[in-house]
């Protein structure tokens, strides 16, 4: 939508970027029953979870209808503003900091038009910007942010039994954050920078054992009927991401202590 259009049905490019994720992520019913259906196979009612990366909330909402006591954390202010108005503090708590390697404030760049992809890895943003699936995204805005770790955040909220991590190829920082095994969580992956993913599943590695499972797009379903070590996931990620150029979320859930 061009700007001249833009000024004159009174909106701007953050605020149509807004309802446009609205629109995708809480305005179909089948998505939040699907989802609804799945999460609950992850948290029980009672558990905590975090939601790092919350963005409009439909994990949030989904975790807390499956009884989970939620944290969502979103430090994206537009975002931030809205969940604020929408959630249900009764269930879920939001918490405005950004998630990282050590704790203080870092830059986080903004999409306006495109704010999904609103990201602190300026790596990331520079590897996927010739990407196709990114044709047409700009970073213009940038936005000073307070950043905390997980272990910091285990500390003041509890341990969660379930972390969600979606937070445009800064996973692997969130990661770096926590000394202990979690355990269950899920990171997000994209195809064009998959060696991030890797260096996720090496984090994992150092705190304890984990089996694998993954989640393509938006499907609100495993994609493998079993789940796998960790040398068998790697070499099926990089053939899901090789045949499908779809981002997606990998699933890790603990067996035991580190080897």
């Amino acid at each position: 939508m061009k700007r001249g259009l833009l000024d004159r049905v009174g909106l701007d490019a953050a605020t149509l970027g807004l309802w446009r994720s609205i629109a995708i992520y809480n305005g179909q019913p089948w998505r939040r029953w699907a989802l609804d259906r799945f999460l609950r196979t992850l948290v029980r009612p009672g558990d905590l979870a975090f939601d790092i990366g919350a963005h409009v909330g439909s994990r949030s909402r989904a975790l807390a209808r499956a009884g989970a006591r939620v944290v969502a954390f979103e430090p994206q202010p537009l975002f931030a503003d809205y969940l604020a108005r929408r959630l249900d503090p009764a269930t879920i708590r939001l918490d405005r900091r950004a998630v990282g390697r050590a704790p203080g404030r870092a830059e986080l760049a903004v999409s306006a038009r495109h704010p999904t992809v609103s990201t602190l890895s300026g790596e990331w943003r520079g590897r996927v910007a010739g990407d196709e699936g990114f044709r047409g995204v700009e970073w213009g805005e940038r936005v000073s942010v307070e950043v905390s770790t997980l272990d910091i955040l285990i500390a003041e909220h509890g341990e969660p039994a379930f972390c969600k991590i979606d937070v445009e190829g800064h996973e692997a920082e969130v990661l770096a954050g926590l000394s202990r095994p979690l355990r269950c969580l899920a990171f997000e992956y994209t195809p064009a920078t998959l060696d991030l993913a890797f260096r996720c599943l090496d984090r994992l590695g150092e705190l304890g054992r984990y089996e694998f499972n993954l989640a393509v797009g938006e499907e609100a379903r495993f994609r493998l009927d079993r789940w796998l070590g960790d040398e068998a996931f790697r070499a099926r990620l990089a053939l899901e991401a090789a045949r499908n150029r779809r981002s997606g979320d990998v699933y890790a859930r603990l067996v035991g202590p580190r080897a």
